[in-house]
């Protein structure tokens, strides 16, 4: 084999040795093999040539004047930019320990002084061939994890999608089922109270005919306290009437919200949508034992009508009115409820605006008043599987699916603005007419 035999381009090496002679004779034998060769004759300018240039490989010399072979070693592996370099170590000294400590350190090979031209070659080139594998894979791998990741979020966005769907239908069926017969209740409650009304008219004149009524008649007036029974029956007939408008508010939110079938564009009133979610959310605003009530503020501006895709802007709804109470819920521990009874801390509350920015733009704001969210951690939040909440309490995909329905398929912004101690803002910003 002749190692003098001029070759095309096969990397970059760095010979470090102490002695000139030594220098020269391997330069040029990895020149003539096409390898380019930089040298340094001790440790310090091997460092400063490493970080200048990375190398592909080090021939490394162990007896070195200020810092030996073995110290400049362990610099390069402590180095989070040099730390993947293959260090081969080429030494006279022949002693089981030294080469020992040489792979301690983080060589890859040692090779030993008088050395032969064709052997350190071939060492050299399994060594950069190893590692250009080993960059390779690492590569691979890397692209393997994105595509892993990509397919998780595309599963979880597929789940949470399908989730929301059933939700959808299930509501919509509970809503149709609880429609008919609170319908009929409601539309006949005025007929019935109307004829209280009569009742209650037919009784008056007949005390005001007959003032003394036989002893049977009086007793029974006076077993079911006649005069109570007509003036609490008006106001339970007011209190039934209130009820069955409540439930009805209530069937339409819901209905409202599933729009299930509505997977199409569509021209809607924003507010409510946010109302008819606030109520799929009542029971979580309610006081618990380890907080009082959450109050929710209201702050609707005057909006024309939206077009939109109607259930999946309720879904980013959804998704973040639960953050808010998640982060809420996180900031109120059980001492701190019961200490609040002493000394009262600001109540709980999740205030929502909207407004028109301009002729084509409408902002959602919702806004909580919890601990908040520390800065190096808001720029990871709209990650896929990124969340803040204990294991198990949150997938971390809910804030990356608002992210894809507003950004992708809105057309639009969203937006957090928060601070330790501060509370949470998360701003949504959608086009008033969307276009397909």
């Amino acid at each position: 084999m002749n190692l003098y035999t001029k070759d095309k381009y096969k990397g970059n090496i760095l010979v470090v040795d102490d002695t000139p002679d030594n220098l020269r004779l391997l330069s040029a034998m990895l020149t003539s093999q096409g390898f380019e060769v930089r040298k340094a004759l001790n440790g310090k300018m091997a460092l400063t040539a490493c970080l200048t240039l990375l190398p592909d490989l080090i021939l490394l010399d162990i007896n070195m004047p200020d810092m030996d072979g073995y110290q400049v070693c362990q610099q390069l592996k402590a180095n989070e930019r040099t730390c993947s370099v293959p260090v081969i170590f080429i030494s006279a000294l022949d002693d089981v320990l030294d080469k020992v400590k040489a792979f301690d350190v983080g060589g890859v090979d040692y090779i030993t002084k008088p050395f032969h031209g064709s052997e350190v070659i071939s060492r050299i080139k399994n060594q950069i061939n190893l590692h250009l594998l080993q960059v390779t894979l690492q590569e691979k791998n890397l692209l393997l994890q994105e595509a892993l990741d990509k397919l998780k979020a595309a599963q979880m966005q597929q789940i949470q999608n399908e989730k929301m769907l059933a939700l959808g239908q299930l509501v919509a069926g509970i809503a149709h089922e609880v429609n008919n017969p609170i319908s009929f209740i409601y539309g006949n409650l005025l007929y019935a109270s109307q004829y209280v009304d009569y009742l209650k008219k037919i009784i008056e004149t007949y005390q005001q005919e007959y003032p003394e009524p036989p002893a049977k008649i009086q007793k029974m007036v006076k077993d079911v306290d006649l005069n109570y029974v007509m003036n609490d029956l008006q106001d339970l007939m007011s209190a039934m009437y209130r009820g069955a408008d409540r439930i009805r508010e209530i069937v339409v939110a819901l209905q409202n919200f599933s729009r299930h079938e509505e997977a199409q564009i569509k021209t809607v009133n924003i507010h409510e949508g946010i109302d008819s979610t606030l109520i799929m959310l009542q029971h979580r605003f309610k006081y618990t034992d380890h907080r009082p009530e959450i109050s929710i503020i209201k702050d609707y501006a005057d909006l024309p009508l939206v077009t939109c895709y109607v259930s999946e802007l309720n879904q980013v709804l959804m998704h973040l009115l639960n953050n808010a109470i998640d982060a809420i819920n996180t900031g109120v521990v059980d001492h701190e409820w019961k200490i609040a009874q002493q000394y009262p801390l600001p109540a709980p509350k999740i205030h929502i605006r909207t407004r028109l920015i301009d002729p084509d733009n409408v902002e959602i704001a919702i806004a909580d008043n919890g601990p908040g969210i520390d800065q190096s951690l808001q720029s990871q939040i709209f990650n896929p599987f990124f969340t803040t909440k204990p294991v198990g309490q949150g997938s971390g995909l809910g804030l990356s699916i608002s992210y894809q329905i507003i950004v992708h398929k809105h057309q639009g912004k969203i937006s957090c603005a928060s601070s330790p101690g501060q509370g949470t803002e998360f701003t949504i910003i959608i086009p008033v007419k969307l276009t397909q």
